[in-house]
């Protein structure tokens, strides 16, 4: 479907990460991911189903341009204080993204390098 709205002349694409107003957040995560490994000059903004500004920070961490809610912030017991938390969360997704984060390992991997070093024990 996104190739084909894409060839009618769409410019940016806003898949769901949960129905709409469900607060369920990131629901097929492996989707999300796949589809800007599919798309990755295209904009892709995450619309409908976040509910916690961790949803937010997630799907920027998985490269997405942007989100689009509403009901999170207008429905939240102090929007305004709910809208910051978002932008901040947003900001801080879209900064991991840009640099480079880990992936995740099934082992532990040391990050400090011990040949050569003195042991103390």
């Amino acid at each position: 479907m996104a190739e084909k709205l894409l060839a009618a002349g769409c410019h940016v694409l806003m898949p769901w990460c949960a129905p709409i107003g469900s607060a369920a957040g990131p629901r097929n995560p492996s989707a999300l991911t796949a589809m800007r490994a599919a798309f990755p000059d295209v904009p892709l903004i995450v619309d409908a189903g976040l509910g916690r500004p961790s949803h937010a920070a997630t799907v920027m961490e998985m490269g997405y341009d942007a989100v689009l809610l509403n009901t999170a912030v207008a429905n939240a017991a102090d929007p305004p204080c709910m809208a910051e938390a978002f932008a901040k969360a947003v900001d801080a997704g879209r900064l991991a993204y840009l640099s480079g984060m880990l992936e995740p390992r099934d082992m532990a991997v040391p990050s400090t390098p011990v040949i050569g070093r003195a042991v103390f024990s």
